[in-house]
C-alpha cells in the first residue's frame, strides 16, 4: 500500500496512491461515501501510523471499494511530504562507502586509503535535522543566500509505526510502518566549514526545505526486504548516481535499537538512511546550479524530483 498526503481544494488531505501515482483516492472522501460519516483517525499521516491495525483495516476496506467520486488525477493535487511534520528526523550514516568517497574527494587520495573512526563502523551514528524544514514531491528548492555549493544526497528512510526503549536488533523491524525516499539538500561549502569547528551540522543541512520526503510512503509489507532495492539519482534527466541498499553496513533494524539505548522512539519518526555510495555530488566533485531538476529513484518507492530554484 502506498500512502501520500497531498494538498487539494485547499485542504490538505491523505490518499491512496493509485495506478503508480497517476490517480489518488481521497481516503475522508472515500470513508464518506463507503460510510455515510467521518472518521477523524485518516484525518493525517500521523493519526493514520497511530492508528495500528484497526485502521489498516479500514484502508484495506477502502482499497476495495475505492468509491470513483473519491478519485482524482494527480495533476489536480498539490504532493506535500507524505509525513509533513514528522515527530522526529534522525538521519543516520548507514552507508560507510560514501564517507570514504566523500574524504576522499576532500583528501585527494584513493577512496581505499581512507581509513573511517572505528565508531562509524560499530555504531550507526546519526543526527537530528530540521523536522520542520520538509517539503515534498515536485516543489521548488530555494538556495539559502550565504552558500553557493548545492548538493543532493540519495537516501531512502523508514517510518517508525511504533516507539519503544531499549528495542532489540531482533525485533526492530517490527516497529517500522513503512518506506520513503529522502534527498537530504546540503550546502556543501557550509557544511565543510562547520565541520572543521568540531560542533557538527547547522546551517548546511537547516534551511526552509532541506528535507524532502517522499512521494509517498510504502508500507513494510509491501516493500518486503529493503536490503535489495535499487537507488538511481538523475540531473536534468541524466543519470549521475546509482547503488543499492544491500550495500548499507547499518541496517534499519541497527539504527532502531541503538537511537532507543535509554531513550523513548515514537511512532512517526523518520530514520534516514544516509547516502548510498555515489549518491552525491561531492563524491564526483559535480555540483547543482540553479534550475537543475534532481530525480531520485528507489525500486519500489517510487520517483521523488525537485528542482532547484536559486
Amino acid at each position: 500500500m502506498k500512502l501520500a498526503t497531498v494538498a487539494h481544494e485547499g485542504a490538505e488531505r491523505t490518499a491512496l496512491v493509485l495506478d503508480q501515482g497517476e490517480r489518488l483516492l481521497l481516503l475522508d472522501r472515500a470513508h464518506r461515501l463507503a460510510t455515510g460519516r467521518s472518521d477523524p483517525a485518516l484525518a493525517t499521516m500521523q493519526l493514520i501510523i497511530e492508528g495500528g491495525d484497526p485502521v489498516r483495516r479500514t484502508l484495506d476496506r477502502l482499497a476495495e471499494q475505492a468509491p470513483a467520486e473519491a478519485v482524482v488525477a494527480a495533476s489536480a493535487v498539490r504532493w506535500l511530504a507524505p509525513l509533513p511534520r514528522p515527530v522526529q528526523l534522525r538521519d543516520f550514516g548507514g552507508f560507510l562507502d560514501h564517507f570514504r568517497n566523500a574524504r576522499a574527494r576532500i583528501q585527494g587520495v584513493p577512496a581505499e586509503e581512507v581509513e573511517l573512526p572505528a565508531v562509524m563502523l560499530e555504531r550507526p551514528l546519526y543526527y537530528f535535522t530540521n523536522r520542520l524544514a520538509v517539503t515534498g514531491h515536485d516543489s521548488d528548492i530555494g538556495w539559502p543566500a550565504y552558500s553557493s555549493v548545492r548538493d543532493y544526497e540519495l537516501e531512502f528512510a523508514c517510518v517508525l509505526g511504533r516507539g519503544g526503549t531499549d528495542i532489540p536488533t531482533a525485533d526492530a523491524a517490527a516497529h517500522i510502518f513503512g518506506y520513503t525516499i529522502f534527498n537530504d539538500f546540503s550546502a556543501r561549502d557550509t557544511q565543510l566549514e562547520e565541520i572543521a569547528t568540531g560542533l557538527g551540522l547547522s546551517k548546511s543541512k537547516d534551511f526552509t526545505d532541506a528535507n524532502v520526503l517522499g512521494p509517498w510512503i510504502t508500507t513494510a509489507d509491501e516493500v518486503g526486504d529493503p536490503y535489495r532495492l535499487t537507488m538511481t539519482a538523475r540531473v536534468n534527466g541524466e543519470e549521475v548516481s546509482r547503488g543499492t541498499t544491500a550495500d548499507m553496513h547499518h541496517t534499519f533494524a541497527d539504527m532502531i535499537a541503538f537511537a532507543s539505548r535509554s531513550t523513548r522512539l515514537n511512532a512517526g519518526e523518520v530514520f534516514g538512511s544516509g547516502t548510498v555510495p555515489t549518491g552525491c555530488g561531492l563524491e564526483h566533485g559535480r555540483f547543482l546550479e540553479p534550475g537543475d531538476t534532481v530525480e531520485l529513484e528507489v525500486s519500489g518507492l517510487g520517483v521523488l524530483r525537485n528542482r532547484v530554484v536559486s
